[in-house]
């Protein structure tokens, strides 16, 4: 499915990077003791492992969505981190178990809760999707007496988003399909835009928010809330997952739940993409991509080439505009008009090479090609 970013309307003001001596942000704190979640009472300094009740399999197997709390003794903000809302999208599963590995969380204020696994039947399964075909992340804030995905989404918008102050959602490109590491959020919040800096990814994308996604109910909720895409849907891809833990931990520096350490400057900033686009296939055939991800390319650089079998035609696949590739597919065979690869266009578009190179050679980029 193609998604089209766009910066905000005209008279939004332009996102821009946020002056180094910002302060953190601590908006929409809620006091501390006690969190209730599933009945259960977790009191500050305490880590608790939650199963929230979804529903039972046809053999009247009860399948949970299970969550690991940390609580830390000083108040502070709540983050929600979560993954494979999308069951087949595992990075942030592997991003969410190595966080919570972290020494550093010894010295956390405030309260994680992690969710590797939203999605728990498409992700036993290996399937984007609930059984019945339906898209989770379309089904938010959810009913009580909804089909199984609007209940899914209810139960997670009233138990667990409802606590939080701040939230991080991790993705990966859809099945055949890689990303470059990138933050897709609502830019217009300045809380949400400070946040997007602190994860320093490569990239940043401009999101316009999608109806029925976890995302736009933690906005109409008043929770700042990042995006992260990163490699490809049933992969683990460790430069994806090392980006992933690393930028969550700076973003919690940045909040003001951990001291200020190594993790939060290990990476250079990121640019504010100005538009991106997907450059589509000319024909039905082979696909032969030339470029990479995290590649610069100009406008009319012939990025791939789409052939017959026998080769008896080539047509070029060319560049639209100067930019950066951020997504691409990985799957040979295409039809007319699929996608085929993402480009990011910026402003500065030294400058973005510069930090997308310096943060290749820091996670090993070139490994997701």
């Amino acid at each position: 499915m193609e998604i089209h970013y766009k910066m905000p309307n005209a008279g939004e003001p332009k996102p821009s990077a946020p002056p180094a001596d910002a302060p953190s942000v601590t908006t929409n704190l809620r006091p501390d003791p006690p969190l209730l979640i599933a009945d259960q009472e977790i009191l500050p300094g305490e880590t608790r492992r939650v199963e929230l009740s979804v529903a039972r399999l046809y053999d009247y197997t009860e399948q949970t969505i299970t969550l690991k709390v940390v609580r830390g003794k000083r108040p502070g903000p709540t983050l929600l981190v979560s993954a494979a809302i999308h069951g087949d999208e595992v990075n942030g599963v592997e991003i969410v178990r190595r966080l919570l590995r972290s020494k550093a969380l010894k010295n956390l204020r405030g309260t994680l809760i992690a969710a590797p696994i939203v999605n728990v039947f498409g992700f036993n399964s290996l399937s984007r999707y609930l059984p019945d075909r339906r898209d989770l992340n379309r089904c938010f804030p959810g009913s009580s007496r909804g089909p199984l995905a609007s209940r899914i989404a209810y139960l997670i918008n009233e138990q667990v988003l409802a606590h939080c102050t701040h939230a991080i959602d991790l993705h990966t490109g859809a099945i055949h399909r890689s990303n470059l590491p990138q933050i897709r959020a609502y830019l217009a919040d300045p809380d949400t835009l400070k946040m997007a800096h602190a994860f320093r990814s490569p990239v940043i994308l401009n999101s316009q928010l999608r109806d029925g996604s976890l995302r736009a109910c933690a906005v109409g909720r008043g929770i700042p809330m990042l995006l992260f895409e990163g490699g490809e849907a049933l992969r683990f891809e460790d430069s994806v997952i090392k980006s992933g833990v690393r930028g969550i931990l700076s973003v919690m520096r940045h909040l003001g739940m951990l001291k200020p350490g190594a993790e939060h400057d290990a990476a250079p900033a990121a640019l504010v993409a100005e538009d991106s686009h997907w450059i589509r296939s000319p024909s039905s055939g082979i696909v032969r991509i030339r470029s990479r991800l995290g590649e610069r390319v100009e406008e009319g650089d012939v990025l791939g080439l789409v052939s017959d079998p026998l080769g008896e035609f080539e047509l070029p696949i060319a560049a639209r505009h100067s930019g950066v590739v951020i997504g691409l597919t990985k799957l040979p065979m295409v039809a007319r008009g699929d996608a085929v690869l993402h480009v990011a266009t910026f402003e500065h578009l030294d400058e973005a090479m510069e930090l997308v190179e310096e943060f290749g050679e820091i996670f090993d980029i070139d490994r997701l090609s």
